[in-house]
């Protein structure tokens, strides 16, 4: 079976391409019947018999297991958070900042919920923000390794906008902090998934993710990646059973004595239970994607991205960044942006466009003002098309008008 072959087959397992053009993977992906059926089966063990705690910290380690993998770390450097923003602050909390430390970010392209952080431990702890200007829709990862000082204590950044959904130079970005002993922490949540991520290329020290987005999984869980000798750098600014190490045949809620030793690499995070049922539904997509090869979903997501952002040019319409651009990913957004708003298009065109493209059954979002479409591996050549189509549609009845 060729490669596209094995893609279409795939697609059958998402049941809402039958009746959706979905590209909306920026804001959430689709799930397969895998997830569904996993999910159930927990379910069901809790309503027939009560549930299985063994079984479900089985699956936990698992689940951890297969996204190390996924990311080429080792298992012991993956904590489970609630969603990115946990596994962000988690960081932001646990490192040593003194006053006058400084924090290297670009506020512009990062979603709030890796700004607030910083702006938390500045006010807090004394902290300065030094906030590097974007450049043409880009962060400027040269103009951010300049604005590194002595004092610079962590340098964050998006491995991909989630607008304009360019891909950062993290590599060079994380060479430059690792030279320097800076920590560099990365919101890894539009390339995990989608797009080939692997941490010890990259040369970060934590990346915080999100499973409901390119994972394929539920709102609710996440993974928080951490270096192991990094992370057993950092004491916890919060501590539960699960990140003291009383061995591996402890009960869960055994105690020691008052000198403890935290849990080796990241699992020193992890608080409280876990999330079982986001867990067991990652576990199919997991599986899917260790399958298919992070090369081979990459692929396939930036060749369909490349086509419809080439489609939608040759129709006239603006498409954020150069065609050519070796930066350019999954995501294809049109319009200009406007980085205060987040519920309509910049221009009215583009408003009718989106409004026309939703009433026939094409999902796809609006961010900092520009139409943004998110490709995953269950998209088509005929998901494309469509699009094209009807966006050619739609301007010629604006023109009849």
């Amino acid at each position: 079976m060729n490669d596209e072959a094995v893609f279409e087959k795939i697609r059958s397992d998402y049941p809402a391409t039958k009746k959706l053009t979905y590209f909306d993977a920026g804001a959430r992906s689709l799930v397969s019947v895998q997830t569904r059926a996993a999910l159930d089966k927990l379910v069901d063990s809790q309503l027939y018999e009560g549930g299985d705690k063994p079984e479900m910290f089985r699956l936990i380690e698992r689940v951890r297991e297969k996204f190390a993998r996924l990311i080429n770390a080792r298992s012991e450097e993956i904590a489970f958070m609630k969603n990115v923003s946990d596994g962000l602050n988690t960081i932001a909390g646990s490192i040593p900042f003194k006053t006058n430390d400084n924090v290297v970010l670009t506020s512009d392209l990062e979603h709030p919920n890796n700004v607030y952080p910083w702006y938390n431990v500045r006010d807090k702890s004394q902290v300065k923000i030094i906030d590097v200007p974007s450049v043409n829709g880009q962060i400027d990862v040269e103009g951010m390794i300049n604005a590194i000082t002595p004092r610079t204590k962590l340098v964050t950044c998006s491995t991909v906008t989630y607008s304009p959904g360019m891909r950062t130079n993290v590599p060079k970005l994380g060479k430059a902090c690792r030279d320097r002993g800076v920590f560099f922490l990365v919101d890894g949540v539009q390339s995990c998934g989608v797009l080939r991520t692997d941490v010890e290329e990259l040369m970060v020290d934590a990346m915080a993710v999100s499973t409901q987005k390119g994972l394929q999984g539920l709102y609710g869980m996440g993974f928080l990646y951490c270096r192991a000798e990094a992370a057993n750098a950092l004491r916890p600014e919060r501590l539960a059973r699960f990140g003291v190490n009383l061995g591996d045949d402890t009960h869960e809620a055994a105690a020691g004595d008052q000198k403890f030793d935290l849990m080796p690499g990241a699992r020193r995070f992890e608080v409280g239970n876990y999330n079982f049922p986001a867990a067991a539904a990652a576990e199919p997509a997991l599986d899917r994607m260790l399958e298919l090869g992070s090369a081979a979903i990459e692929e396939r997501n930036c060749r369909l991205a490349r086509r419809l952002a080439s489609g939608m040019h040759q129709l006239g319409l603006e498409v954020c960044g150069d065609l050519d651009d070796p930066f350019r990913t999954h995501i294809v957004t049109l319009g200009e942006m406007d980085l205060e708003n987040h519920e309509s298009a910049g221009s009215g065109e583009l408003q009718s466009l989106f409004d026309y493209l939703w009433a026939n059954d094409v999902r796809l979002s609006i961010r900092r003002g520009v139409l943004r479409f998110g490709i995953h591996f269950y998209n088509n050549d005929q998901d494309v098309d469509r699009v094209l189509d009807l966006t050619k549609t739609w301007q010629e009845q604006a023109v009849a008008a």
